[in-house]
């Protein structure tokens, strides 16, 4: 997890997880649409997952 890719997290969650695949894409995506504090954690989640 890079700053770049956090600060993407809080301004843009669904950009900031592109790289991960489109399912973790719809999933920040969704949850952004639902509110953007969900959409912000979630991102945060995924970019803390090691591959």
């Amino acid at each position: 997890m890079t700053c770049l890719q956090v600060l993407l997290a809080i301004i843009f969650p669904p950009l900031a997880v592109v790289d991960r695949g489109c399912g973790s894409m719809t999933i920040v995506f969704l949850l952004t649409l639902c509110g953007w504090i969900p959409g912000v954690i979630g991102a945060l989640i995924i970019l803390n997952k090691n591959n």
